[in-house]
């Protein structure tokens, strides 16, 4: 319970981010979800469109109604004074790591009861998408922000983030290579050799053997 409710306070205060940068409808921020804010937090149109419907509710969002010809009037958002108080409050909250949950690296730590040629080649997809994400996130960083060096205020934290999708990706390309390698190694091993076995929680290290117990 306490990290859905988490889950549903970050994705209000994504949503008041974006509209701190400008007002927008249900569907611009979507788009700007889709676009950049996502890369880091993601959101479905119709989860956007629910805590818009709650930040309202709360008084931290207001909108106005905008009349289109032959179609429903559009709802245009923006950050109310409230709003931007509690923006504010949460950003000086102390932030705790994220809970980790990775189906990858459960897999790898399990592989010996299962197909390790198969999870290789998932790794090698998910390499794949590595290299196409950080392919995409150096692009925005060449294109969007051509001299990091002079940015100040909402471009340079908006590069800063991009920067940190960046090095993440790279880290895990490394790690996915790591870990090809290391399972590759595995499989061309006679079963006659096999790898040393490792010094797991049951063990005793080499410094504790023959040292007796309490």
């Amino acid at each position: 319970m306490v990290h859905s409710y988490r889950a549903h306070m970050a994705l209000d205060h994504a949503i008041m981010a974006s509209l701190a940068e400008r007002p927008g409808t249900g569907y611009e921020i979507g788009r700007q979800f889709e676009r950049s804010i996502g890369h880091f937090w993601s959101a479905t149109h119709q989860q956007i469109y629910r805590t818009l419907k709650k930040l309202h509710v709360d008084g931290l969002v207001e909108f106005t109604s905008v009349v289109q010809d032959g179609r429903p009037d559009k709802k245009v958002y923006t950050l109310s004074d409230a709003g931007r108080d509690s923006l504010r409050r949460w950003i000086a909250e102390p932030t705790p790591l994220a809970p980790l949950r990775d189906d990858i690296s459960v897999k790898i730590r399990a592989a010996e009861h299962g197909d390790v040629p198969g999870l290789l080649a998932q790794l090698r997809e998910h390499r794949s998408l590595h290299v196409i994400r950080l392919r995409t996130y150096r692009e925005f960083a060449r294109h969007d922000y051509p001299d990091p060096d002079a940015l100040t205020g909402r471009r340079l934290h908006q590069y800063l983030v991009l920067r940190g999708g960046i090095r993440m990706e790279e880290g895990l390309l490394d790690w996915c290579d790591e870990v090809i390698e290391g399972l590759q190694r595995e499989l061309s091993t006679p079963p006659d050799h096999p790898s040393a076995p490792s010094n797991d929680d049951n063990t005793p290290s080499p410094a504790s053997a023959g040292r007796p117990t309490s």
